[in-house]
């Protein structure tokens, strides 16, 4: 689809401006977006009131990190997005692209709860739960945290164990995954995270 060049172009250079490691920038929104399509193709069977919502769940997905706080301020993050959605799709899909990721990241949702949406709370569950598994990978939780905080690898390996045991590995237990997708593909990358850790943890020895 022709919107992936432009989007593209615009993950690229917001990463460039604000210093977006590779844990967040145009490969993990890929990352993301795949999931998300997953997600959305098992889910319009079930709820055909999607259809219409598939670019805002691709928009959103490959767009989320584009304001996150971690690198940027968020509120001038969210501006930026806005002006790049502008005259691209309509104002009301742009107004839901950009209530979707101003509320689905993991701290929001576990202060906040979950936002009503309205028609488009299928949507932001999608592109939510897409970020969620892409979580699982452990050795991201790693180079972000070598990159940001400029740690060494064992304290970055450290510090992505705690990470994944209060967080990451509760995901399921915290009832965060709704579509079923999600509940059936989980279990697996819960597994595949708690090896990578106990293979790094030898080879660390």
């Amino acid at each position: 689809m022709k919107i992936f060049n432009d989007l593209c172009k615009f993950i690229l250079a917001t990463s460039s401006k604000y210093n977006i490691d590779e844990s967040h920038d145009v490969s993990h929104s890929m990352n993301v977006l795949h999931f998300a399509h997953n997600i959305y193709e098992q889910e319009v069977y079930i709820d055909p009131g999607l259809i219409p919502h598939r670019n805002i769940v691709y928009y959103a997905s490959t767009l989320h990190d584009m304001c996150d706080k971690k690198y940027m301020d968020e509120k001038q993050g969210l501006i930026e997005i806005e002006n790049y959605l502008d005259e691209k799709i309509t104002k009301e899909d742009s107004d839901a692209i950009l209530s979707i990721i101003s509320t689905m990241s993991y701290s929001k949702v576990k202060k906040d709860g979950f936002p009503d949406l309205g028609i488009y709370q299928k949507a932001y569950h999608v592109v939510r739960e897409a970020d969620l598994l892409t979580a699982y990978d452990f050795d991201r939780c790693i180079i972000y945290d070598l990159k940001v905080n400029k740690n060494s690898f064992e304290t970055s390996f450290y510090h992505a164990e705690e990470l994944f045991s209060r967080r990451v590995l509760q995901h399921g237990e915290d009832n965060l995954f709704t579509t079923e997708y999600a509940k059936n593909v989980y279990p697996l990358l819960h597994s595949q995270s708690i090896q990578r850790i106990n293979n790094w943890r030898k080879m660390l020895l």
